[in-house]
């Protein structure tokens, strides 16, 4: 770290407030439009596709990480330098490397048309489903995802810890209704549920669509369900309960993919 970086040891430091009250409180990050990244990957993950943040601290200890020394030189960029203690009191890790970001949260608009493959998420609440789907559509290649009001917001850190970086490679929309996604929608669109439906290894799944994954409990609601133009099974085990909402759609995808010879 270069000698000019500024140090904070006040937990009335602007700069410090400003971190932990968005750290600590969603309302706070939804009325500003500004999140928080946290851990080396995130942040570096963010520095390759976006560039510098709107704001970046380090721990004192992460002033030392060999990782955090390379990544900051390598950006150019000069965090404030917060007290091992402060930083531990807004990190939302229990384990990692000292540095944090506040950037702006991605806000695109809507497109006008849906004609490329997409995701939309109708009402999952846990943000590790979230996260991991989030994390599956950008390896998977799908560009674009929505979310349904009543989804876990895909900001909030857990969802962020659990895309690991994925969010950086996609367009995300949020609290989308389904009304405004399906008046856009020019492919098909397919959800998945056990029974009565097509099985996924013998569907023609190479031409575009929009996959709508549902809720954890409840599925996909039935005015969503009333739309949809396929339906798609995953043959498994008689006797066992359904697949995880992640592990489907992960299947789904990398099957559409196999399909399309896009895998090695």
């Amino acid at each position: 770290m270069t000698g000019g970086a500024r140090r904070i040891i006040s937990r009335d430091n602007p700069l410090y407030r400003e971190f932990t009250d968005l750290s600590g409180s969603a309302r706070e990050r939804r009325r500003l439009g500004r999140s928080v990244l946290e851990g080396i990957h995130l942040c570096e993950a963010y520095l390759q596709q976006h560039g510098a943040p709107l704001s970046s601290i380090v721990s004192e200890s992460g002033a030392t990480n060999p990782e955090v020394v390379s990544l900051l030189v390598q950006h150019a960029l000069v965090p404030a330098i917060v007290a091992d203690a402060l930083f531990a009191n807004l990190s939302t890790l229990a384990q990692g490397v000292g540095i944090a970001f506040i950037v702006e949260t991605p806000n695109p608009s809507l497109p006008e048309t849906i004609e490329l493959d997409a995701v939309y998420l109708d009402r999952l609440q846990d943000p590790g489903n979230v996260g991991t789907l989030l994390r599956t559509c950008a390896a998977a290649g799908v560009k674009t995802v929505f979310t349904a009001p009543g989804t876990a917001w895909c900001w909030s850190p857990k969802v962020l810890r659990a895309g690991m970086g994925a969010h950086f490679h996609l367009s995300i929309h949020e609290a989308v209704s389904w009304a405004d996604v399906r008046q856009r929608l020019r492919i098909p669109a397919i959800g998945t549920r056990a029974n009565q439906a097509e099985s996924l290894y013998r569907s023609e799944l190479r031409a575009p669509c929009l996959w709508l994954l549902g809720s954890e409990g409840d599925g996909i609601s039935a005015t969503v369900a009333a739309d949809i133009d396929r339906w798609i099974r995953i043959p498994q085990s008689a006797g066992v309960e359904s697949l995880n909402v992640a592990a489907a759609g992960a299947l789904c995808l990398f099957e559409q993919r196999r399909q399309r010879g896009l895998l090695d």
